[in-house]
């Protein structure tokens, strides 16, 4: 990054606008933006002053080093695996440090960099550890901002990490605010931190969560492949992925229903009477089962809404309209056992 991008950038961070950098400095403002627009330098007497007010180092200002490839990241890390290997764990580190001073807006080195050695210290005893720790804990700190979101999640999980290990648990969970609360890592080490300070209900509550959870997109995700695999024609893969289904509902104690459900819609295309008429019959004598997960064991500390006897009679009627599909189940209109059945559960309805 150019001496001009690098002041533009952190005089931003300070939320200081070029008129105030400049009176600050006892300069103009338009000579604030001819260093940002790379039309001019400032002069050598100002560049302390200007690390000082921007508070970063004068090698982070005098840094005109261009951002590494991934490649070239990839080379500088093994480097280090190297050095760690061949000499003492402070002449790595010291190393590192001057990589890191060279390259102070690569947010990925200095994220391999944190990682690298954090690890290290677990592995091996270092002497003068606080010192180590906490510089390595500033190196997290500085990309825990990053645009890159990968970046941060992964500079805040580490942090995490570090918290836990000194058993600093709140310290800990401020960090899994960086966590979309879409991402199940931010649950799942939540659970971590409510199981580590005695919170056992808590812990297996949110466990319980990414298990159901865990159902859903196992079972989405099932059935997409089960769609390619009809749109291939591939019927043997067909069959073999809905036997998963039906393992996974009851692997995740959904109940019969969801065990047996994944079955109707092969058994319909491959125009199966005997199957379909066996599937039907299942699923309308547990239709008043389908939350019967609200009762599995699995999931006894979850709190599930309550449903309404309307809701059940309207899903079920539903599903009797669904019988006489003619597009699905016409090929069944002339088949007695077919018409018994829906004329037992009009009956029942």
């Amino acid at each position: 990054m150019s001496l001009g991008k690098t002041i533009r950038k952190y005089r931003k961070i300070k939320n200081l606008t070029q008129e105030e950098m400049a009176g600050r400095l006892g300069v103009t403002a338009p000579a604030v933006n001819k260093w940002e627009n790379e039309n001019s330098y400032p002069d050598i007497t100002l560049l302390a002053p200007i690390a000082r007010l921007l508070d970063i180092s004068l090698d982070t200002l005098l840094s005109f080093r261009e951002e590494l490839t991934a490649e070239e990241i990839k080379g500088i890390v093994y480097e280090v695996d190297l050095k760690l290997k061949e000499k003492s764990y402070e002449e790595a580190f010291l190393w590192a440090k001057k990589k890191v001073e060279e390259y102070p807006n690569c947010e990925e080195l200095i994220l391999n960099f944190a990682v690298i050695f954090d690890a290290q210290r677990i592995l091996q005893e270092v002497p003068k550890e606080e010192e180590y720790e906490k510089y390595l804990y500033s190196l997290y700190i500085r990309v825990l901002d990053s645009k890159d979101e990968s970046i941060r999640i992964r500079a805040a999980d580490s942090l995490v990490g570090f918290y836990m290990r000194k058993k600093q648990y709140g310290e800990a969970e401020k960090y899994l605010e960086y966590f979309s609360t879409q991402n199940p890592e931010r649950k799942r080490k939540q659970a971590q931190i409510y199981a580590e300070t005695g919170r056992i209900r808590e812990a297996y509550k949110a466990y319980e969560e990414l298990l159901f959870s865990d159902y859903q997109r196992a079972s989405l995700e099932l059935h997409g492949m089960y769609q390619l695999a009809l749109q291939e024609e591939d019927r043997e893969r067909a069959h073999r992925l809905t036997e998963k289904q039906k393992e996974l509902a009851r692997c995740f104690e959904m109940g019969k229903c969801y065990e047996i459900s994944a079955v109707l819609d092969l058994a319909v295309r491959e125009k199966d009477a005997d199957t379909v008429i066996d599937t039907v019959k299942e699923m309308l004598s547990c239709v008043e089962q389908i939350w019967a997960f609200r009762n599995a064991p699995l999931y006894e500390h979850m709190d599930f809404k309550e449903i309404g006897a309307e809701f059940l009679a309207e899903m079920k009627e539903n599903l009797v309209k669904g019988l006489r599909d003619e597009e699905s189940y016409g090929f069944m209109k002339d088949d007695r056992r077919w018409q018994e059945l829906l004329k037992e559960t009009e009956r029942k309805g």
